[in-house]
């Protein structure tokens, strides 16, 4: 359920992408971009076959009647920004919500406002593009609180040693996104793209229904779950989460959470990895079109590879992680600096090879895909620190780091239209590379000297005075642990 609810969440995020394309046509079927490959190509007609930058835009074909509109580039970017303006404001409340509410309340009403906002964004559209963008906001007002509640939830249903594989599903959105841009162009041509929406929102509407019915917010509170199971799970995370039946809506202690070095150099190590992800999504691609001459984008398969490799190695490095957390090979603490030379500091250095490819554009498709399936080791490291620091608060602290990390979706594509304002070759590029890397390697060389996975103090909610002693201190490698269970 936690990588469907992420692959819903992106078939509705990213359609809008591909839908537009169907919404505001483009008579212009063609045009030309200058590449530097294209300038030292040979004059052959095999080399201009290769290096001309001619990118196609297709015309996607629709049944007659439907309605098409003439909206200037500037309010189709509205529409297209609009649900990311939301999705910054909420991420950051998202998990403190979940905590306080339940993260299966929060989740259902949140992804049902969404399913049915998609529903009518055909309707919105009509009335007027500024009502599509409301809708797209409100989207993405809900969406912003579903990783955080994700995590919140993780936080109380994964064992230590399968939590690899729990926060691997919550890269599901990358199969959303690979989906939903493969089969929307055949469901605009045969139906036009109203149904675009209508789709991903009745899909989405069913996934509602399930989600209330199979999912609660602990093995507690779950009415089908066997004993064995139970009993299970509860032993594996011992007190370090708060499993109570009671209605137990606890405040997080935000003052010891913004004073803790250990939760700081968290937020670093994921600033870090958002930065370098938005680099490799948005610039290099662009690098590799304007530079090299080669539209990476009207490829679905290439275009869909960087995506597919992090979900696969993701996993991967998933069941690594467990393995590695079964068998008490290491501390926790090493397992998560050891791993950022995977998720931070290898996909860096790709980040600076790829200015260095010279025009070899099936050299940089393949730099840009092992960069993000490299990326896929963040699942043993900045995308699961905090269920280590305060598995209580893992929703709240997730939310805080990737509210300030979806900064760096703003401050990106601004890097790059710096440095490339006066050429788009390769002396240009570079610098937009070497900043992408540097805070990739920055953050993890920050997070190896002053991070942790050990938890916090601040993380445990004592029941009673008494049990004050029995909790153990933050430096504590005692594991083992003791807890009552009331059936």
């Amino acid at each position: 359920m936690l990588f469907f609810a992420c692959w819903v969440n992106y078939m509705m995020r990213v359609n809008m992408s591909v839908n537009i394309i169907a919404m505001v046509p483009d008579d212009a079927k063609t045009t030309s971009v200058k590449s530097e490959c294209e300038a030292i190509a040979n004059n052959d007609s095999a080399a201009n076959n290769v290096t001309t930058t001619l990118i196609t835009k297709h015309h996607l074909r629709q049944p007659d009647g439907v309605v098409t509109f003439n909206w200037t580039a500037q309010q189709q970017a509205y529409v297209l920004s609009g649900y990311f303006w939301g999705y910054a404001i909420t991420s950051l409340v998202g998990g403190t919500a979940a905590e306080l509410w339940g993260p299966r309340n929060v989740v259902f009403i949140t992804m049902l406002i969404s399913a049915v906002l998609t529903t009518l964004s055909p309707q919105a559209a009509r009335l007027h593009y500024m009502v599509l963008v409301g809708a797209r906001f409100i989207i993405g007002l809900s969406a912003g609180f579903l990783f955080p509640a994700l995590h919140a939830l993780v936080a109380h249903w994964a064992p230590p040693a399968e939590k690899g594989k729990f926060v691997s599903a919550l890269l599901g959105g990358a199969i959303g996104t690979v989906v939903t841009w493969s089969l929307t162009g055949p469901v605009i041509e045969n139906f036009g793209w109203d149904f675009a929406f209508y789709i991903p929102g009745f899909i989405a509407t069913v996934w509602c229904a399930l989600w209330w019915f199979l999912v609660y917010d602990s093995p507690v509170q779950h009415p089908r779950i066997s004993d064995k199971e139970k009993q299970y799970i509860l032993e594996a995370i011992g007190d370090k989460v708060n499993q109570s039946t009671k209605d137990t809506r606890i405040v997080p202690p935000f003052k010891s959470i913004l004073t803790s070095f250990p939760f700081l150099a968290m937020v670093v190590l994921h600033y870090g990895n958002n930065w370098g992800l938005y680099f490799v999504m948005t610039a290099a691609p662009k690098f590799v079109s304007s530079a090299l001459g080669f539209n990476l984008t009207s490829t679905g398969t290439l275009s869909s590879l960087p995506y597919l490799a992090r979900m696969i190695f993701s996993l991967i490095f998933g069941a690594i992680g467990d393995r590695i957390v079964k068998k008490n090979v290491v501390s926790t603490t090493f397992m998560r600096k050891f791993f950022c030379l995977f998720s931070h500091v290898l996909p860096g250095l790709l980040l600076i090879a790829l200015g260095y490819t010279g025009c070899a554009p099936i050299l940089s498709v393949a730099l840009i895909t092992f960069s993000m399936g490299s990326n896929g080791a963040a699942t043993l490291t900045n995308l699961v620190n905090h269920q280590d620091l305060a598995p209580n608060f893992a929703g709240t602290l997730y939310g805080i780091a990737n509210g300030i990390g979806n900064t760096a979706g703003f401050v990106t594509p601004l890097v790059t239209a710096h440095f490339t304002k006066n050429g788009n070759g390769f002396a240009e590029w570079r610098p937009v590379f070497f900043t992408g890397a540097s805070l990739y390697i920055a953050s993890a060389v920050y997070f190896i000297l002053f991070g942790t996975g050990v938890t916090q103090q601040w993380n445990y909610i004592a029941p009673a005075e008494e049990e004050e002693d029995k909790r153990p201190s933050a430096n504590s490698t005692d594991t083992t642990v003791t807890i009552p269970v009331k059936t």
